[in-house]
């Protein structure tokens, strides 16, 4: 698939709505900018493992690992949906 946009005055750069739901950009979330020899590359920054992730001091070990494992596995899905077509 390829798509064209204009860059604005202020050097930003609207993502087509087919690829920012192919790869499930939200608002908020981070893209990377890659000078290759092929040109620029633009990919979707995922984290790793739940990183970052808080619960309360209180909750059982079990429980969070539990926590972590259900995270990660949804954590890895959205990123082989990201990366699947491309």
């Amino acid at each position: 698939m390829s798509k064209s946009t204009r860059i604005t005055e202020k050097g930003q750069a609207t993502i087509p709505k087919e690829l920012r739901e192919k790869y499930d950009l939200q608002p908020g979330d981070e893209v990377v900018w890659m000078d290759t020899e092929e040109g620029i590359v633009v990919k979707k920054r995922t984290r790793t493992a739940g990183r970052g992730m808080l619960v309360p001091d209180d909750t059982p070990a079990e429980k969070r690992e539990e926590i972590a494992e259900a995270l990660e596995k949804r954590l890895r899905d959205r990123r082989d949906r990201n990366y699947e077509d491309s």
